[in-house]
């Protein structure tokens, strides 16, 4: 099967060659950090994007999944110029690897489930489903491993600096969407989990200064599709879930606290449907953009 990168990399180049100088939209990662690209999420950089189409850009390409969703919820800080650097964990749903590892998840979730029918106890329960998960008829074939009830740290290809690719688009893409100069710090572990739909992400986020928390709830509200979730029990369960988020376009942003490692450490948490404006929704309206409508 030929991939959206493989896809970009065969058939953009010839139709440029052929004379072709119409506007390539794509959200594959095969051309988002080439100098004649813009990476396009209009909420957060709209701006570039208006330059880049009166300076003739041609190319405009949907962001990593994360790394817009992320931006999306955020934004309200590095507007402020306050963020000094960001460490994420993400814990990235099935379907942000295709269609096939969603079907591959519910297939896994069945096999443990009718592997754990019948059982007396927990105990029993507990070491039924373990030997099925280590089972070879556990079907593996997508992720390599068991992602039902259990969580893969390893997402895309490793890079010689110990980073996996989906990593190192953290920096690398943060920084060429917002312009930020001097870069700001973005790195984390990426971590594949038993979701269908939602990326979800726990921030430590290093501000400049002390913020109160009031000014970042009111700089975060600044973007109306970021959601400031109260910070209790009741409406993180409510709002802050990738079941409560999956086919909405709000990035909500929670459990909004300062950490015990000083009043410039901020430990936020935020998912948002990697489908929507992790994927599809900046193409859809970089299209309107284009078109004169949005």
């Amino acid at each position: 099967a030929e991939y959206m990168g493989d896809y970009t990399q065969r058939i953009e180049p010839q139709l440029r060659e052929s004379g072709w100088t119409g506007y390539w939209i794509d959200a594959a990662s095969a051309k988002r950090m080439n100098v004649d690209s813009v990476i396009v999420l209009d909420p957060v950089n709209r701006p570039l994007i208006d330059t880049a189409i009166r300076n003739g850009v041609k190319n405009f390409i949907g962001g990593n999944c994360t790394v817009s969703l992320m931006l999306m919820a955020t934004q309200g800080l590095f507007t402020k110029g306050w963020v000094e650097w960001i460490s994420v964990a993400t814990y990235q749903a099935a379907s942000g690897a295709g269609a096939a590892h969603m079907k591959e998840l519910v297939q896994q979730m069945g096999h443990l489930a009718r592997s754990g029918e019948n059982a007396t106890d927990s105990l029993e329960l507990e070491t039924r489903v373990t030997l099925a998960m280590r089972s070879a008829e556990l079907p593996t074939h997508c992720f390599g491993a068991p992602l039902a009830g259990n969580a893969l740290p390893w997402i895309d290809a490793g890079l010689p600096n110990g980073q996996t690719r989906e990593e190192w688009k953290g920096m690398a893409e943060t920084n060429k969407l917002l312009q930020l100069d001097p870069p700001v710090p973005v790195d984390g572990i990426c971590v594949r989990i038993g979701a269908l739909r939602c990326h979800s992400q726990a921030l430590t986020i290093k501000l400049k200064h002390d913020v109160p928390l009031e000014q970042i709830e009111a700089a975060l509200r600044a973007n109306p599709w970021a959601q400031v979730i109260a910070n209790t029990k009741a409406d993180t369960l409510a709002h802050l879930t990738p079941s409560a988020v999956s086919g909405t376009l709000q990035v909500p942003i929670g459990r909004l606290r300062k950490m015990a490692q000083g009043p410039e450490y901020l430990s936020a948490f935020t998912v948002g449907d990697q489908l929507l404006w992790g994927a599809a929704e900046p193409l859809r309206r970089v299209l309107l953009i284009l078109l004169g409508v949005l």
